[in-house]
């Protein structure tokens, strides 16, 4: 009862989107005030429905309802609970009304939160999510309906994929879908704007907040999907260029170029054609991710495998959003003249240099993650684009954004003058350049990406601390340390997500530039050596689980002659789904991860054995969860919040009059 209930509150929910979708529009148009506040309730009642369909949902795997096809397909009685729940978005179905949840939560937001916007562009705004929940509401019902029942449901269900029974995929995705789908308000705004003819300092106050929100949902997904791959795949690895790896990244590059972009039309009010078109693309990305993972034409580990007829629907939804909102633009574009100009040495020119970096960065994963598609489409070769060439054609560009931040940061607006803003960074580029020629002369014979990665990752770090000392202005240092308690939130956030970047560039660097790997067979009682530790295989057992079986190792880690670590990579089979997976034993240190990978049995009798001394490794996701840090603490700087923005726009219009 409850599942179809949840049916037809998913049913009902297409409706309510439907009507929200056109009656807001219309009032818009005419000025009819009822008919524009008519999407308040739509967007909170939208809410409440897809909410008691997605509870009902989760009751049915947290019950093992094996009537309902979709539970049969991924999960099964003995599983975890987490797993249980987690199981609603492992799956195609599941995962869509998830985004789908998150979507009209975001237009209830926008309703809750946005009672000082403007009544039309608020009305525009909300009837715009609601057509996007519209066309998912359709695709979800018409090709991807997670309710369907079996005529004879089954004892047992077949098991969720073993490869997200992981407490890192249960929380991955749903922040990932907040990044994704919380980018769909940007590209509202920036439809609602068009539609009114108006892009001013005002509306890129209100767009913000709401891009730095997605964006930060999108550093933690990103960060987590990371962290799951690392310990999980086996590979030893934190980032493998993967296709969905990079559908994910993209929208995060040009999210992150969006609120610079928009902080210079809230300043100056230029940029604003480019900010309005990063809005759009930025969502336009999401939707193409979305394609990417369901459509099928690609292979990986992170892809929903299915038929192409859904790929199709999906192609079309980006089409017609993407599509039409393109036009939109491209008919509006005279219209937006930038009023504020700037001189070439100038903190608007800096961040023009950072969209300009930062979108070409994007393009060039996008070129690399379409073009074996494209070629074997076009001209029937089958290519394959990997680490190689992204490493080659991204890290250029990245390597210039992490120059020219620092004294981006500190120049003045409209004109400055690069020799006052670098004459408190020599200090700082010296430290940066010590730092880089004494870490080049300790490691003797290696690669110089480790030095140049030292150099960076100081040059942003401190340029970040000396960005806040300088804000400080001339005073003792008592003075200056009390007024940089006091500075605004937003600085803050500023720092900690600069000196975020800095640290993961850093750690990017130093793991692949000083990372050590051991490839071997090992007997029990063998003792070897990696670097200054030894690792004796102390025993392989068997071990049952709840839902599989282990082939578990036990290693033991001594440094000269004192034992530090005990650790137990594991080799998993689960019977249900026929399926090995691979548990890495991980040492976690401050600066270095010893990382075990136990193999196959071998004839001889030994184990194959990989062994990674990984240095910096935690380092990465500390830096991104210091970004991610950074961006919530902007949002709580009360000058983001979309009614502050509001508030003060309506004040100057009234005192204009």
């Amino acid at each position: 009862m409850i599942t179809e209930l949840g049916h037809f509150t998913l049913i009902l929910g297409f409706g309510v989107a439907i009507f929200q979708m056109i009656v807001p529009m219309i009032g818009a148009s005419k000025g009819w005030r009822g008919w524009m506040s008519a999407a308040e309730p739509a967007a909170t009642a939208q809410f409440l429905l897809v909410a008691f369909s997605f509870a009902a949902l989760t009751h049915a795997f947290v019950t093992s309802d094996f009537s309902l096809r979709l539970v049969t397909l991924n999960s099964h009685s003995a599983k975890p609970m987490i797993y249980k729940i987690s199981g609603v978005w492992g799956n195609h179905e599941g995962s869509m009304l998830l985004w789908l949840l998150i979507l009209v939560l975001f237009g209830a937001c926008a309703a809750w939160f946005g009672g000082n916007l403007p009544a039309t562009l608020r009305a525009r705004v909300l009837s715009i999510q609601s057509a996007i929940a519209v066309a998912f509401f359709a695709f979800i019902l018409f090709t991807s309906n997670p309710f369907v029942r079996l005529a004879q449901p089954p004892f047992d269900g077949q098991d969720l994929n073993p490869l997200l029974q992981d407490p890192g995929l249960a929380f991955h995705p749903p922040f990932l879908y907040l990044g994704y789908v919380g980018l769909s308000m940007s590209f509202s705004f920036a439809v609602a704007a068009l539609l009114e003819g108006r892009v001013d300092a005002a509306w890129a106050r209100w767009v913000r907040p709401w891009t730095l929100a997605a964006w930060v949902c999108l550093t933690i997904g990103i960060a987590l999907g990371s962290w799951w791959a690392y310990y999980e795949l086996g590979w030893g690895g934190f980032w493998f260029w993967d296709p969905v790896e990079n559908a994910s990244f993209m929208p995060w590059l040009l999210a992150a170029a969006l609120l610079h972009s928009a902080i210079v039309t809230e300043k100056r009010e230029s940029l604003k054609s480019w900010t309005i078109l990063l809005s759009i693309l930025a969502f336009g990305f999401s939707l193409l991710g979305t394609f990417l993972v369901r459509s099928g034409v690609i292979t990986s580990v992170h892809a929903f495998a299915n038929d192409p007829e859904r790929g199709v629907f999906i192609l079309a939804i980006l089409a017609i959003f993407l599509g039409g909102a393109l036009t939109l633009y491209a008919v509006r574009a005279s219209s937006m003249v930038a009023q504020g100009v700037f001189s070439s040495v100038s903190r608007e020119s800096a961040l023009v240099m950072n969209n300009i970096l930062l979108a070409v960065s994007a393009f060039v994963v996008f070129v690399g993650t379409l073009w074996p598609l494209v070629s074997e489409v076009t001209m029937g070769r089958t290519l394959s684009v990997g680490a190689p060439f992204f490493n080659a054609a991204f890290t250029p560009f990245f390597v210039g954004l992490a120059v020219i931040l620092p004294p981006g940061a500190i120049l003045a607006w409209k004109r400055g003058s690069l020799k006052k803003a670098m004459s408190s960074l020599w200090a700082v580029l010296a430290l940066a350049v010590a730092a880089g020629a004494l870490t080049f002369a300790l490691q003797t014979g290696r690669s110089a990406l480790g030095p140049i990665g030292v150099v960076l990752g100081v040059w942003v770090v401190a340029g970040a601390m000396m960005d806040l000392w300088t804000r400080a202005g001339k005073a003792d240092v008592g003075a200056r340390v009390r007024r940089i308690r006091n500075l605004p939130r937003a600085d803050w956030g500023k720092f900690c997500a600069h000196a975020g970047l800095g640290i993961v560039m850093f750690a990017i660097a130093g793991l692949t530039a000083w990372e050590a790997e051991d490839i071997r067979t090992a007997n029990i009682g063998d003792s070897f050596t990696v670097r200054d530790v030894t690792i004796t295989l102390e025993s392989v057992d068997q071990v049952e689980g709840p839902n599989y079986f282990s082939q578990m190792a036990q290693f033991t880690v001594s440094k000269n002659g004192r034992e530090i670590a005990t650790l137990h990579p594991e080799k998993r089979v689960y019977p249900i789904a026929a399926m090995p997976t691979t548990e890495a034993g991980i040492d976690n240190g401050f600066l270095r991860d010893i990382y075990l990978v136990i193999g196959d049995k071998q004839a001889d009798g030994g184990y194959a054995v990989r062994t990674y001394i990984k240095p910096f490794a935690n380092w990465i996701w500390g830096g991104a969860i210091l970004m991610a840090i950074g961006g919530l603490i902007s949002l709580t700087d009360r000058r983001l919040r979309v009614a502050a923005g509001a508030a003060k726009a309506r004040s100057k219009m009234v005192a204009a009059e």
